[in-house]
């Protein structure tokens, strides 16, 4: 084993969670390279969208020509056997997008993201990727889905968004070092990069989380719920990594329960309730009739929140 490898110091059950943690990642997971349909026939992958060594821009492929939707969903269903959590969800996800997903406990938010992952089998509908299925997805799971009692550090954790092209045993060589330094910089951690998992406040861990995603170097990003458990400043500086992939052309698709996030700081809305999915810009799809319609909020909870924002004269970020 290549001594700098962050598995070099651990013993052979360590080696072996430490496996187990990284084949639930998403680079595991479409290293198949299929997309299951309703009838249980797959569809091959084609190849990469544009990465960090490729076109400067991720919305762009084909020597430089644009790339606009990334993934195209057409009546989708999605659910369980007797049970259709929503269903004639058609949207084009565009590279550039800041995608909330909100909607009521039970409404379809995770289960959307595992069907988009190949987790999970569509009911109705399909899913489309015009440039080809990308070469990496990066998915940031609830924060409740991790066990921080792995023996590992902060920038092990960072690295394994690497982890796909290297294998697990092999080390990294300078510049991805270099890259591991910079990820933890901008998520704000790499004062702790050596700090182990379990001695991180809920904070930490998940601004560790999102340098592992930087490190993913995606054309799309699903995040599942990112600012539970975190302060307000935490949130600030995620929402900034966010803004920064927006800028760069990734598609980011977030789960959220909290609508100032998302009023403030998303593009697109898709609203899940009632069996309904309603989606369109921030400001079209997130209002109170609406929100109420669909079971997200009360009406008295509508009006107390809206009101504030009449009263200041502010308007949605759209």
């Amino acid at each position: 084993m290549h001594p700098t490898s962050p598995l070099h110091a651990m013993s052979q059950g360590q080696h072996r969670d430490i496996i187990n943690l990284a084949c639930t990642t998403l680079a595991e997971t479409v290293e198949r390279g299929e997309r299951l349909l309703p009838d249980g026939s797959e569809h091959p992958a084609a190849g990469p969208v544009g990465t960090r060594s490729g076109c400067p821009s991720l919305a762009c492929r084909d020597g430089g020509a644009l790339m606009s939707s990334i993934v195209r969903i057409r009546n989708l269903a999605v659910g369980y056997p007797g049970l259709t959590l929503f269903r004639q969800l058609s949207i084009d996800i565009e590279a550039g997008w800041t995608l909330a997903v909100l909607g009521a406990n039970g409404a379809g938010k995770s289960t959307l993201v595992k069907t988009l992952l190949g987790l999970m089998s569509p009911l109705e509908g399909r899913i489309e990727w015009p440039a080809g299925r990308p070469h990496e997805i990066a998915y940031l799971a609830q924060m409740t889905e991790f066990d921080r009692r792995f023996p590992i550090r902060v920038r092990d954790l960072a690295a394994m968004g690497q982890w796909k092209g290297l294998g697990l045993t092999s080390g990294l060589d300078r510049a991805r070092r270099a890259q591991v330094i910079e990820a933890l910089e901008q998520a704000g951690v790499a004062d702790i990069a050596d700090r182990s998992l379990h001695t991180l406040s809920g904070g930490q861990l998940q601004r560790t989380l999102f340098a592992r995603v930087i490190m993913q170097d995606a054309p799309l990003i699903l995040l599942d719920e990112p600012f539970a458990a975190v302060d307000q400043s935490t949130e600030a500086h995620l929402l900034g990594i966010i803004e920064r992939w927006r800028e760069e052309g990734r598609a980011v698709l977030l789960v959220v329960h909290d609508l100032s996030s998302v009023l403030d700081h998303c593009s697109h809305a898709l609203l899940l309730g009632g069996g309904e999915a309603s989606h369109g810009l921030v400001n079209d799809v997130l209002t109170p009739q609406k929100l109420v319609q669909q079971g997200y909020l009360s009406a008295s909870q509508a009006d107390w929140m809206f009101r504030g924002r009449r009263t200041n004269g502010e308007t949605t970020h759209a």
